[in-house]
């Protein structure tokens, strides 16, 4: 399909002066900007967001401004359970078809319960490759995914970073009673 050419709309940029060609208000404005954050990120300044961990933990952080975090923080997954204990998830795929990473690894089965078709006989997801994106959590209709708020997790092999299901519903056992940030 060919573009017409009354749907073409020629902009013309307003010419700059002498001044504005050269940039040397701009790279003054820049240098104003660095010497600013410098000068006020020594100790707890207003551009300052360092902590001290591990004995400052994020959880008990006060930002600066006053405010708390408002959930935009994405840590570790957990699997949702439902009302009767049993995994939320209906193994409907569309966390990992939506996954960008590709780190969701799911098999389905024949549920053994009837309110719904089919449920996951194996989910796993592995920690190292995923970029907490946090698009696994939207995809879900079931809301069976979520991301909580713990960031401090640590394995010792690459193995112990694939969360299978028992690992994954542990962590929303350990997490459900947490207040999220």
């Amino acid at each position: 399909m060919a573009i017409r050419e009354e749907d073409i709309l020629l902009i013309d940029a307003p010419p700059m002066n002498r001044l504005e060609a050269v940039y040397v208000p701009e790279i003054v404005r820049g240098i104003g900007v660095t010497m600013r954050h410098f000068f006020t990120s020594f100790g707890q300044g207003r551009t300052s967001r360092t902590i001290q961990y591990p004995e400052q933990r994020r959880e008990h952080y006060d930002p600066v401004d006053g405010g708390q975090y408002k959930g935009n923080f994405r840590g570790v997954h957990r699997l949702n359970r439902d009302e009767a204990g049993r995994v939320k998830c209906v193994a409907c795929m569309m966390c990992p078809t939506l996954c960008p990473a590709n780190c969701i690894h799911i098999q389905a089965g024949e549920s053994p319960w009837d309110d719904r078709e089919k449920y996951p006989v194996k989910f796993e997801i592995d920690e190292l490759r995923c970029i907490y994106c946090g698009m696994c959590e939207e995809a879900c209709p079931v809301d069976a995914i979520e991301l909580t708020t713990e960031y401090d997790v640590v394995g010792l092999s690459r193995q112990e970073m694939i969360f299978d299901k028992e690992k994954l519903l542990s962590v929303y056992d350990v997490t459900i009673d947490k207040k999220p940030m």
